[in-house]
């Protein structure tokens, strides 16, 4: 009998299947304060959030932790060490968030919401200002991974140029997608650029006063990743100044952003608190990578969704 210590419940959210679930005994066990001393488990699923009682956690016999969410740049990395493995559920929200971007970019091209109208225009048949369009734009997608692939699967079938850079070498998995090794290079022209890397050390503070200068005056920002990979001071000066006439931005620094922050106010930035992951059944799906890997484990088949402590992702 596997057993498996959990920090969220008893997994009512997923229904394993019978061969799986007559091998396993679920645990609930608190996210803080003392765990009873009864509790073990080789298994540990918890949240990518820190949780206070996470060490006394991992020493219960723990050598797989999997944690329901995908981001994981709030989590201790250092606890993991080599003897355990860590994976997570990431790639669940891949449709719903490309869906978003595609949207954020749609909006902002064809002058939505204001192109529609309440009352009697002034003018019928011709917008205050001209209406732009997708076909024949470039878009720049920096991070490669299950979402920026998605971002780019959609993107194409508009007519869109798209350059991508993630930091690994290899050709694009999609086909028509310029693949670029520099940032400076992947924004260089860009009419959207679209933020969808993992937040680490290397790339904390990637969008910072430096970059908006090498970007062309018009650029339509996305970010649906994490706020700290943009310098968000930098980003209202580039606001300002015309070099960003629009900042679509799903995630802030900080998460929830405080009421009176200047993004709400400012005309050109459109802020939408962290949403663009949700779908319908999105809750359970967050599961179902679990109940993957749990048969892959039992199973002595090797884990998808892996994470490398080393780099954060």
């Amino acid at each position: 009998m596997l057993r498996i210590l959990s920090h969220v419940g008893r997994l009512e959210a997923i229904t394993l299947p019978p061969e799986l679930d007559a091998q396993v005994e679920i645990i609930p066990i608190p996210m803080s304060g003392d765990i009873p001393p009864e509790a073990t488990g080789e298994v540990l699923i918890s949240t990518p959030t820190a949780v206070p009682n996470l060490a006394e956690a991992l020493d219960r016999g723990v050598k797989w932790v999997h944690l329901i969410g995908t981001g994981i740049d709030q989590f201790p990395l250092e606890l993991i060490g080599p003897d355990r493995i860590l994976t997570n559920s990431r790639g669940l929200s891949a449709v719903p968030i490309s869906e978003w971007v595609l949207a954020c970019m749609l909006a902002f091209s064809k002058r939505l919401p204001e192109a529609w109208v309440d009352e009697a225009p002034e003018r019928w048949n011709f917008p205050p200002s001209p209406l732009g369009t997708l076909h024949g734009a470039t878009l720049a997608v920096l991070g490669f991974g299950g979402i920026g692939t998605a971002v780019a699967v959609r993107a194409l079938p508009f007519g869109m140029h798209v350059k991508a850079m993630r930091r690994t070498d290899g050709p694009s998995p999609v086909e028509g997608v310029e693949m670029v090794r520099s940032v400076d290079e992947l924004v260089a022209d860009a009419d959207h650029l679209v933020i969808v890397a993992p937040l680490t050390d290397a790339t904390r503070g990637i969008v910072d006063a430096r970059l908006f200068t090498l970007m062309k005056p018009g650029v339509h920002i996305v970010n649906v990743a994490r706020g700290p990979l943009v310098v968000q001071d930098d980003l209202r000066v580039a606001l300002d100044d015309g070099t960003v006439a629009m900042a679509s931005v799903d995630t802030t620094d900080p998460e929830p952003l405080p009421a009176g922050h200047w993004m709400y106010d400012h005309p050109q930035v459109r802020v939408s608190p962290h949403v663009s992951w949700n779908f319908p059944g999105a809750f359970s799906a967050m599961y179902e990578v679990f109940a993957e890997n749990l048969g892959r484990y039992i199973d002595g088949r090797p884990l998808v969704s892996v994470v490398d402590p080393a780099d954060g992702y």
